[in-house]
């Protein structure tokens, strides 16, 4: 069962760390690449902060985006400011999600994200948590996955199993985690016919390549070729 109340205190506690380590670099630093291709730390903040925003239109029953088209052009706009009204943004947007989320409602029900993907309200909080952790990890200013938590980390494979679960472009995949507060665990996704292809790693390892953050090279297959995921 979703625990949105833990996970709004999470994405709390996660949003105070980005912000905490954004506040240490310069202009210059905002302007630099970030780890996702084609974009730079400004780039990355100004999606974060537009997320935040989406996520609020999704809680009170609005499209997240006006069109993919727009979603674009307000992170192209936005990704050159300066780090002080990075900052000030995304402060002031990440607050106003908690804000919004804190409010009572009916978190059992069904809400749409964008391009007409569905879920439980409750997950939201959780959603915004991912963009937070994982994000702040593309900044590429010290905080990698292996910082990330234990529970986290499990809680996004399970997510990212789910979500390749029944794709006919992956194969069926048992996934397998070794060390960590989760050794020995494991997932099942990709397609249900045919026998799986184990894949093991550490958590943040299998966390890593699910996200499209890092190649796999570190994952045992038994000698499989491990597959091209589908971007996300």
């Amino acid at each position: 069962m979703i625990d949105h109340v833990h996970d709004l205190a999470a994405v709390r506690e996660a949003t105070d760390r980005l912000l905490s380590a954004i506040g240490d670099l310069d202009n210059a630093a905002v302007a630099e690449p970030s780890r996702l291709p084609g974009w730079t730390r400004g780039h990355l903040l100004a999606h974060l902060a537009r997320n935040a925003d989406a996520l609020v239109n999704v809680l009170e029953g609005r499209p997240m985006y006006v069109s993919g088209e727009a979603r674009e052009a307000d992170i192209e706009r936005d990704a050159p400011r300066p780090l002080e009204v990075q900052l000030a943004d995304l402060r002031d947007s990440s607050a106003g999600f908690l804000r919004t989320a804190d409010a009572p409602a009916d978190w059992s029900r069904t809400i749409e994200m964008r391009n007409g993907v569905t879920d439980s309200a409750a997950r939201v909080p959780f959603r915004r948590l991912v963009e937070v952790e994982l994000h702040h990890v593309d900044l590429g200013i010290g905080y990698e996955l292996t910082d990330l938590s234990d529970e986290f980390t499990a809680r996004e494979i399970e997510f990212l199993a789910e979500r390749f679960t029944g794709n006919p472009g992956v194969p069926a995949l048992r996934l397998t985690a070794t060390g960590g507060g989760h050794d020995g665990k494991q997932w099942a996704t990709g397609r249900r016919e045919g026998e799986p292809t184990p894949v093991t790693g550490t958590p943040a390892a299998l966390m890593g390549w699910l996200a499209g953050r890092c190649d796999g090279s570190d994952l045992e297959t038994g000698g499989a070729p491990l597959p091209v995921l589908p971007p996300l």
